[in-house]
């Protein structure tokens, strides 16, 4: 490995937004020299990204931010009743348990995990993870933009701009993570390939200040969806009222016709639209800002090129449907930045860092293929209340009288209707698709055992298993001092870990053998020892092989291997350790 002072950082990471900022935290908390340049002066102005799904939590859970995260959220108490409706004011068309607050559904979620879903709007979740990489280490700079790189097969040379100077200078990395936003210049720099369409249709972000609590405080949701005149155009199938906090401050969005030239959107049309969608002409408004996008169905077949990593919205462009968007970013930065780590430290070799592709590349696909498909599932509602993209505000009223008639018609209709409004349960209750994800790699090891079926509808339900490639099942344990710990809080740490059960003696010499060998650190972990007790019986109904048997769970939480019985000799489950081991690590 060639000397440190031969570089200005081990990482260069250009962006600040969830997945660059989650990036650097990652790798400051790992020991990784770190850079984070961002042309932004500061961090999110808008409240954009918001939905923080259970697998992020983790994630946050794993760097010991969590509980600052849930202290800045909005519980999820205050998230799950979604409601449609004419206007805040207006008709209300049915509401959907969502984001597991459902009596059933809160169950599963409960299950799945230690922790639960928030509503995190970018605004806070930035700095949090920003300042915590700053205090371990990372180095950041605002008002610092990226403008080209050239790479060599031992490092990337970045040339940057102080925005504020006015001058270029050059930083010498290891490598560079690209997390510059769904514009972003990295990725198309290092020419990665992008599949699908962009500019489908054109939305309008309105962030605004109104006490709506009247309107809300009785129904609590993160989204109300409001169909009114014109919102089949462009946007996200309705408009949407989003909470940002409960009750006075609020996103909304609205669709345009984006073969069109871009409205002006003044304070003046804005409140305008505020109040159409509210159905209260005389509330008070304050306008905060105004914002076009576009939604795009495009997503990267690769995510690198050299020494160049792109992970967030750089390479899954999509409409924030299901809620996807930050939650998937943070979770590209979780399975790069512990391989990039142990590649610099000379522990992995090289081609341990193609799996950040090979891995997080499908999962890029099926967010934006969901995302794009929840939005388009707001059809069937229109469809059962008989409307059209030309139906006015008296269609609307028609078509909801007709729904609700007694008649053999309004029968039918109200049937149609909740049939569309279950089929949203896609949108608002997919967990399956936020913790179902198996990596297929050769940073994962098959076993004969390995089944990659699912029993129930692998979208909506979250299926745990301990087959390779799947995240390391959720089950409550209990420690020395009879406090209770996660099986998910004893792996991590930016460490390989080794889970057995008590009778699993055998793996902990394997273990220590493996570890001088390879230099690495590696953990180990006997559920059913004092400090790890299976008081509930949960591993043990979950585990899917003997208590002798062994798991190799990587930093991330995903398993890589799976040994189902201890071999009969220390040598013999040391020599299969270090092979595992040695294959995983691309050694």
């Amino acid at each position: 490995m060639e000397a440190t002072d031969a570089f200005d950082t081990d990482v260069l990471v250009v962006g600040s937004g969830p997945a660059g900022g989650s990036a650097a935290l990652l790798l400051a908390t790992y020991g990784i020299r770190t850079l984070l340049v961002t042309k932004y002066g500061w961090l999110a102005n808008t409240p954009r990204a918001h939905i923080t799904n259970q697998r992020t939590m983790e994630v946050l859970r794993d760097l010991g931010v969590d509980t600052e995260a849930a202290a800045a959220g909005s519980p999820a108490e205050l998230m799950g009743d979604t409601v449609l409706c004419t206007a805040l004011a207006g008709e209300e068309i049915g509401r959907i348990r969502s984001w597991g607050t459902g009596p059933y559904a809160a169950t599963e979620y409960g299950a799945g995990s230690p922790v639960q879903m928030l509503d995190l709007p970018q605004t806070y979740l930035e700095p949090i993870l920003v300042k915590n990489a700053a205090a371990r280490g990372a180095k950041v700079r605002f008002d610092t933009e990226f403008l080209s790189l050239e790479q060599d097969d031992d490092s990337v040379t970045a040339r940057l701009r102080d925005r504020l100077r006015g001058d270029e200078f050059t930083v010498r990395a290891r490598y560079v993570i690209g997390a510059d936003g769904g514009r972003s210049s990295v990725a198309e720099q290092i020419g990665l390939p992008i599949a699908g369409q962009t500019g489908k249709a054109g939305s309008m972000n309105i962030v605004f200040k109104a006490d709506l609590s009247r309107y809300v405080a009785h129904r609590p949701s993160v989204l109300y969806w409001v169909m009114r005149p014109g919102a089949h155009m462009g946007g996200i199938g309705m408009g949407l009222v989003r909470m940002v906090r409960p009750w006075n401050e609020w996103l909304l969005v609205w669709g345009y016709d984006i073969n069109q030239p871009p409205p002006q959107v003044d304070d003046a049309s804005a409140r305008a639209i505020v109040r159409d969608l509210v159905g209260a002409q005389d509330i008070p408004v304050e306008i905060v800002s105004t914002s076009l996008w576009t939604v795009n169905h495009a997503y990267a077949t690769s995510y690198s090129s050299g020494r160049v990593f792109c992970a967030g919205d750089a390479v899954h462009r999509h409409p924030p449907s299901n809620g996807l968007g930050s939650n998937t970013s943070i979770q590209d930065s979780y399975n790069l930045a512990w391989k990039l780590a142990m590649v610099i430290r000379g522990e992995a070799g090289p081609a341990l860092l193609d799996t950040y592709t090979t891995e997080r590349a499908p999962v890029g696909q099926q967010i934006v293929d969901r995302a794009n498909l929840s939005r388009d599932q707001f059809g069937p509602i229109f469809q059962a209340l008989g409307l059209n993209e030309d139906s006015d505000e008296d269609g609307i009223a028609s078509g909801l009288a007709a729904c609700r008639s007694d008649a053999a018609d309004g029968i039918k209709r109200r049937q149609a209707l909740e049939d569309a409004i279950q089929l949203k349960n896609y949108e608002f209750n997919a967990h399956g698709v936020e913790m179902n994800h198996r990596y297929v790699s050769t940073a994962v090891l098959q076993d004969a055992g390995s089944d990659d079926t699912y029993a129930r509808d692998p979208e909506l339900f979250h299926q745990p298993t301990t087959r390779p490639g799947a995240k390391l099942p959720h089950a409550w344990l209990v420690n020395g001092t009879g406090h209770r710990l996660s099986t998910l809080d004893v792996v991590g740490k930016g460490m390989f870990t080794l889970v057995t059960g008590l009778s699993g003696g055998v793996w902990e010499s394997a273990a220590a053998g493996c570890r001088d060998a390879l230099g690495i650190p590696l953990n180990v972990v006997r559920i059913g020892a004092e400090n790890s007790r299976d008081a509930y019986g949960e591993w043990r109904r979950i585990a899917e092989m003997p208590e002798d048997g062994c798991l190799l769970v990587r930093p991330d939480g995903h398993i890589a291997w799976r040994c189902s019985t201890a071999p009969e000799s220390g040598e013999a489950a040391q020599q299969e350790l270090f092979k595992a081991l040695r294959s995983v690590l691309q050694r």
